[in-house]
Formats: C-alpha cells, structure tokens, sequence
C-alpha cells in the first residue's frame, strides 16, 4: 500500500468512522484506560454485545486504579455473560500491575504492554497505536481479512498470518497511526466484510489483488477445523424452601477459573451414566432428573447437562462441602454465574 492509498483509507475514516462508546472523538488521542479495556471485551466478542458491558464497567470503574482496587469477585460478576472468563481474570490482574508497578499510568511502547497479564500481540500493537499513535501494527481478523484480499493472499489461515503481519506491518503509515488502525477494523468491519464484500465503494478497491481476480470473497482461506467433542455431565441444582440455590465457587484457574456454579459431576466425553454422575451430588436428596438438556458450546468442545434438581431438608444443609453458599433468586445476578450456568438454572425453573 503506498501513501496513497494510506491517505484515501484516512480519508474514508473521516467520513466514515464508527462511533463507539470507547473511541475517542475526530482529533483526540483515546484514553489508554478505555482502550485497553474495549480491547480486552472484544476479544471473541461483537462490538454489539460489549458496548452495554463497557458503560457498566466505566461507570462502575472509571479508571484503571478503580478497577485495580475492586474486589475480583466483583470484576467476574460485572463480567458474566461475556464469555472466556479468563480475560475477565487477567484484566483484574493487569490493573493492578498497572496501578501498582506503573503509577496507573498505561506504558506505551508493545515491549512494555506485552508484558502485562492478558496482553498479547494484537492489544498491546492497539493500544500503542489508538492510544499513543504509535506506529504499531494491529492485526485482529478484521485487518487479516484485508490483508489477505489486498495481497490475494491464497495460503489457507493460520499458516498465513506470518506473512500477513508482515504485509500489515509495513502499511502503517508515520503519522496518524491511532487512526490508522481503527480505519482498518472499520473496514473490515463495515465493508471488506466476510460475506458479500462491498467492493464498489472501498477506498482500497484499485489496488486490491483479491478483487481483481475474483476471488475476494474466497478470501482469507482457512485450514478445516477439527471437530469439536462433546461432553456430558449433570447439574444439581438443590434449593430451599425460601427458594435460595446452591453455588459453589470453582477453583481459580482453568475452564471459567473463580467463577460462580451449581454443582455437578464432572464433565466427560461420551454417555452420561446417571447413576454414577449422582455420586457428584452436593447432599444426598430426593434428586429429580429433568426432561431435556442444557447445551453450551465453549472453544473447544461442546457441553451437553442433564439437570437434577432437589429440596433442601434442615437436616441436610449441616453437610454442605466447604466452598458452597446459598443465593437468593433475586440476588443471582450480583454473582458471577457464567452463562452455561444461567442456563442450567432457568432450565431448572422451567
């Protein structure tokens, strides 16, 4: 891409640009807080689904030190629903290195960025750009895909993306660099689109090799997928009489890591087993076990839950495993119950 081209993509951005809840506005420099905070929602999620959580989040903690403060537990509940809990764990951790080993002030060169629990590549290359105007190379999936069109790009992902970085890299343009990159995620946003490309008003459209030789929407190729497997278990979910459920806190690293759950057995490739998953259960009970299922699809597998449901009796709660509470119906949103589990309860008061 030579100036030019740089020049008509800022040009379109002018026109053009999204507004966003988090983007700063025409001429000034994003706030890194708000940036970096955008960023980590939207890995793995629509700018549709984040801009709710991100005012809730500002409003709640309108700067990093807020943010790094907070009690996790709280961090996860304002979180839930957002999906790859992990990052909700890392952007707690990385306030409060911020806060504490940076002053609260975000460092702005990717060396530095990348070295903060939950930033990689992409972010901290984002971040350096949007909110320094570095001249920092952002490739998200976005930018990939207009990568691999204007260059025709035929090596199916992930294969390709060293030599789209590549290709990216020197595309960035000395001056307005923040700019920049929120142009390129525009447009694969808004025109270069994965299906049905609005070629005819792309400001790059004369110099896309995609485009000249048909096969712009073939592009990027990838890789088949593996299937993903699936797993089984069962839920319990055991209530009072004044309708209060049972959670239990999962441990705090791994698959929804510190996160909020009813209990259940373990959760396994091939048939459930009833009668050995009722072991799991938090207290012996008079366990009902629910028509249908509660299916959740995580990166890499498939979950089906059998649901099992039960009354607490005052004698039982005596046996309760440590690392179990009670919540209220109406409190259940204070807690920070990931969506399978959402799910798993609703299904339990159907």
């Amino acid at each position: 891409m030579t100036t030019t081209h740089a020049s008509r993509l800022l040009a379109w951005y002018d026109r053009h640009r999204r507004t966003l809840p988090w983007r700063a506005a025409a001429g000034e420099t994003g706030d890194p807080y708000r940036v970096w905070l955008s960023e980590i929602m939207l890995q793995q999620t629509t700018v549709a689904t984040v801009g709710d959580y991100f005012r809730r989040f500002v409003e709640r903690w309108p700067t990093v030190e807020a943010l790094a403060a907070a009690p996790l537990d709280e961090v996860l509940s304002a979180w839930a629903g957002l999906g790859y809990y992990a990052r909700a764990r890392n952007l707690h951790a990385c306030a409060q290195a911020v806060a504490t080993e940076h002053g609260g002030r975000f460092p702005s060169d990717e060396a530095a960025l990348l070295a903060l629990p939950g930033i990689g590549a992409y972010t901290a290359a984002a971040i350096a750009a949007i909110a320094f105007d570095r001249p920092a190379s952002a490739v998200d999936g976005n930018v990939e895909r207009v990568i691999a069109r204007l260059y025709a790009i035929d090596t199916p992902l992930p294969d390709a993306k060293p030599e789209i970085r590549a290709r990216a890299a020197t595309l960035v343009p000395p001056e307005r660099a923040g700019d920049y990159a929120q142009a390129m995620m525009d447009l694969g946003a808004t025109v270069c689109t994965p299906r049905g490309p609005r070629c005819v008003i792309c400001p790059l459209m004369a110099g896309c090799r995609g485009r000249r030789l048909g096969v712009a929407e073939e592009l990027p190729r990838r890789a088949p997928r593996a299937e993903k497997p699936t797993r089984r278990g069962l839920a319990f979910v055991l209530a009072r009489k004044d309708g209060a459920i049972l959670l239990r806190k999962r441990p705090p690293r791994g698959l929804l890591g510190g996160m909020d759950e009813v209990p259940s057995s373990a959760w396994r490739e091939g048939l459930l087993v009833p009668e050995e998953a009722m072991q799991a259960a938090p207290v012996p009970a008079r366990w009902s076990i629910l028509d249908g299922l509660v299916r959740h699809t995580f990166t890499h597998f498939h979950l089906e839950l059998t649901v099992a449901r039960a009354v607490a009796t005052t004698g039982r709660l005596a046996e309760l495993a440590p690392g179990t509470s009670w919540c209220t119906i109406d409190r259940l949103t204070e807690r920070a119950l990931p969506t399978v589990m959402r799910k798993v309860i609703a299904h339990a008061h159907r």
